[in-house]
């Protein structure tokens, strides 16, 4: 159970260096680049009723590329005559160069969503291939894969947002957690829980700045923004963006927010010791109560994120992967047909997210971005012993479907977390207003980002 750890760390220290992937992909020619009305650059699906050849795929080490390699034997009982030739890569250092050399290309790549814009030119549009799948695919994930129209990747993951709670702490403070429903009832209960237990900071502020932005971005996702518009163009001064950070600094100077890095030792220390009750955050910090808070831990619970408005969505999306199919890869139509078994044929997905030797009870940091597969009253994987025998599963898949639509990433965001997410930190030490967090980010990402495509 070590994918989101492993992925954050991994995500945070490439962060530099894919800002510099995505100027040098930028150098290179246009990322974003209407690929969607080019009809050459559209993948199609293989003729014939025995598809033969090799395939190349890209994955990154551990479980992840465990669960996809456990799927690989279902995938030959329908096509015996595709061999798999399955590798474990550093992507970050390697998929760069190998696509500007067009050199030793594989065929398929397992790809963050946030570089799918920067890659887009070396890429397969999917849209044909996608076409009968596409009306049942997460909007959010078809949208942060399309550019100018065209679709260039195969949506894997959705990591909807949701309120992790701790259930044991709050009832003993005569709290009753089922009616949080919007934001202002989160602050209320907040508040209560601190006079209750006065040394108390009862709300997980990432203090990281990437991870501090992904979290920014989640709320956003919620109101259905982000910091990029379909064109790449900033749009943080905004009525979202500053009602979401007037909540942040309000928290924070409240005393409510625990300022902590993800799952850190003294985020760990204020978890298990009843000081961090509301962890609101992607899906995948189900791996804390499962590994990280106590073998006996079955306190935490896990519901939707509140509203901002009564009524409104409860959700928003917080990172996300899909896999990518370059141009330049020999057999990319075969590796579709590798990607369609794993997303949208049952026996492939049930092997994902399904009881695995990697996973035995199924993979419960994600949940599908196609939404038969989500189907809230068929779980993929089993209840959460963790969060006291939760149904995760149906939680998670209603929560995945009240996210808004979405926009492709900009192949700067990594980069703009020194600008914003610094900025987000310097706002929690008190240093700058909401306002200025817009101000001095917008006018910093402007120059040293977009302005440098």
């Amino acid at each position: 159970m070590t994918r989101p750890t492993r992925r954050i760390r991994r995500l945070a220290a490439a962060s530099a260096f894919t800002t510099i992937t995505a100027l040098a992909l930028t150098a290179c020619g246009p990322s974003i680049d209407g690929g969607g009305a080019d009809t050459s650059s559209r993948l199609q699906a293989p003729t014939g009723d025995d598809p033969k050849g090799t395939i190349t795929i890209w994955d990154r080490s551990g479980d992840l590329y465990d669960v996809f390699d456990g799927v690989i034997a279902d995938f030959n009982k329908k096509y015996p005559d595709i061999k798999v030739n399955h590798q474990a890569v550093d992507i970050d250092a390697k998929l760069q160069n190998t696509l500007i050399t067009g050199s030793d290309v594989p065929d398929g790549v397992f790809l963050d969503d946030a570089m799918v814009g920067a890659y887009s030119k070396y890429l397969y549009d999917l849209s044909d291939v996608l076409k009968p799948y596409v009306d049942d695919i997460a909007p959010q994930k078809v949208d942060v894969n399309t550019v100018d129209g065209g679709i260039y990747g195969v949506p894997y993951d959705l990591n909807p947002g949701l309120l992790y709670y701790n259930a044991t702490a709050l009832s003993a403070a005569g709290i009753d957690a089922g009616k949080i429903e919007t934001y202002d009832d989160l602050l209320a209960a907040a508040r209560q829980y601190k006079q209750a237990v006065p040394d108390s900071k009862p709300i997980h502020l990432e203090q990281g700045a990437f991870l501090g932005q992904l979290q920014l971005e989640m709320f956003a996702s919620q109101l259905g923004t982000s910091i990029a518009d379909e064109k790449g163009q900033l749009r943080l001064d905004s009525p979202e963006y500053k009602k979401i950070l007037s909540m942040l600094d309000g928290i924070q100077k409240d005393g409510l927010g625990d300022r902590s890095e993800y799952l850190g030792p003294s985020d760990i220390a204020d978890l298990t010791g009843g000081k961090e009750v509301f962890y609101p955050w992607a899906i995948w910090y189900s791996f804390a109560p499962q590994q990280l808070l106590g073998a006996n831990n079955t306190d935490w619970r896990a519901m939707p994120l509140p509203a901002f408005e009564k009524g409104g969505p409860r959700s928003g999306a917080m990172g996300g992967s899909s896999f990518v199919l370059p141009k330049d890869g020999k057999n990319a139509d075969l590796a579709w047909l590798f990607y369609k078994f794993l997303m949208y044929d049952e026996k492939g997905y049930s092997a994902v997210w399904g009881p695995s030797s990697v996973y035995p009870d199924g993979l419960n940091t994600s949940i599908p971005a196609y939404t038969p597969a989500a189907d809230p009253a068929k779980p993929l994987f089993g209840k959460v012993a963790a969060l006291g025998g939760q149904d995760l599963w149906s939680v998670a898949t209603k929560a995945g479907q009240e996210i808004p639509r979405g926009t492709p990433i900009p192949p700067w965001w990594n980069g703009s977390t020194e600008y914003l997410g610094n900025d987000l930190q310097k706002m929690y030490d008190g240093d700058l207003s909401p306002d200025q967090v817009i101000e001095n980010a917008t006018t910093d990402i402007q120059k040293n980002l977009v302005d440098r495509q």
